[in-house]
């Protein structure tokens, strides 16, 4: 009997489980059948590829494998046809078609669909050269970063625009703003009305 197996020695019904597993306490009718389940505990891997001779320790994972060899892609995308071995490759390309990015880089902001991509970005941050807000603790590679980004604990309101002074504590908030000057409108402003537009 193999490690842990445990026969029963009472005298059972026909039809009772007889062989006991000595780790979880599962019950088998059939030797062999505990031997199979003893493979969960010890790791044996028993299933062989008759092209590679790798080993698996379930079937499942053997089918999984054997595609490799076949060529077959059972996985399609439903937006561009592309086709794949396995569902968790075919999930991680939907991302791209989503534009979903979870992957968050703490030093720079810059989002990314994987965490192998957001991996790879961290290597051109270097390790002893950033400086961190006291506040909510965000990280960046430049005082001007820090400082551009303390506006937003303080409210400060740095950028301003030349044609309806109205502020801004963001560059790139500011740059939005003057897009909407460029259109043929006007803009009500507490004490006077300013047409805007290319005469």
């Amino acid at each position: 009997m193999p490690c842990g197996a445990l026969k029963m020695d009472t005298q059972l019904n026909a039809g009772d489980k007889l062989f006991k597993c000595g780790v979880c306490h599962e019950m088998f009718k059939r030797n062999g059948a505990l031997k199979t389940h003893m493979r969960v505990h010890t790791g044996d891997k028993l299933f062989n590829c008759d092209v590679c001779n790798k080993l698996f320790k379930h079937v499942s994972t053997l089918k999984s494998h054997m595609l490799i060899h076949t060529g077959e892609k059972p996985f399609k995308c439903e937006v561009c046809d592309e086709q794949f071995r396995r569902s968790n490759h075919l999930r991680h390309h939907a991302t791209v078609h989503t534009g979903v990015k979870p992957f968050k880089c703490d030093i720079c902001g810059k989002m990314f669909i994987n965490k192998s991509n957001l991996n790879q970005h961290c290597l051109i941050h270097p390790k002893d050269k950033t400086f961190k807000c006291e506040i909510c603790q965000k990280l960046f590679m430049q005082t001007d970063g820090l400082e551009r980004h303390m506006v937003i604990h303080t409210g400060d309101k740095l950028f301003t625009c030349e044609i309806c002074h109205k502020m801004f504590n963001k560059n790139s908030s500011l740059k939005q703003h003057i897009i909407m000057h460029s259109g043929d409108f006007v803009i009500k402003c507490l004490h006077t009305v300013v047409t805007c537009g290319n005469t």
